[in-house]
Order: C-alpha cells, then sequence, then structure tokens
C-alpha cells in the first residue's frame, strides 16, 4: 500500500509529502500513528499540533 501512495506522489509533482505522526495516549499510555499526505510548505505546521 505505501509504494502506491509514495510512488502516486512523485508522479504528481513532488508538491506533497506523506508524513507519519506519532501520539501518545493519554489513557492507556500507548503510542499510535497518524499518517497524512500534506503539503510540502505544510509539514511543519502538521508536526507542530
Amino acid at each position: 500500500m505505501a509504494k502506491k501512495v509514495v510512488a502516486s506522489l512523485q508522479s504528481a509533482g513532488k508538491d506533497f509529502a506523506k508524513v507519519i505522526k506519532m501520539t501518545r495516549s493519554a489513557k492507556t499510555g500507548a503510542y499510535s500513528f497518524k499518517e497524512t499526505i500534506v503539503a510540502n510548505n505544510r509539514v511543519k505546521e502538521f508536526l507542530k499540533k
């Protein structure tokens, strides 16, 4: 699945990036991952949230 997303991003003109953010649950303490496709100029904004 990841190969398909990365290949489609490269053919789209390299204006987007697949970003994976790790967050920790307040209840259980377990880690979860959130994957999104973000424009290159908004990557730092996404990671700050």
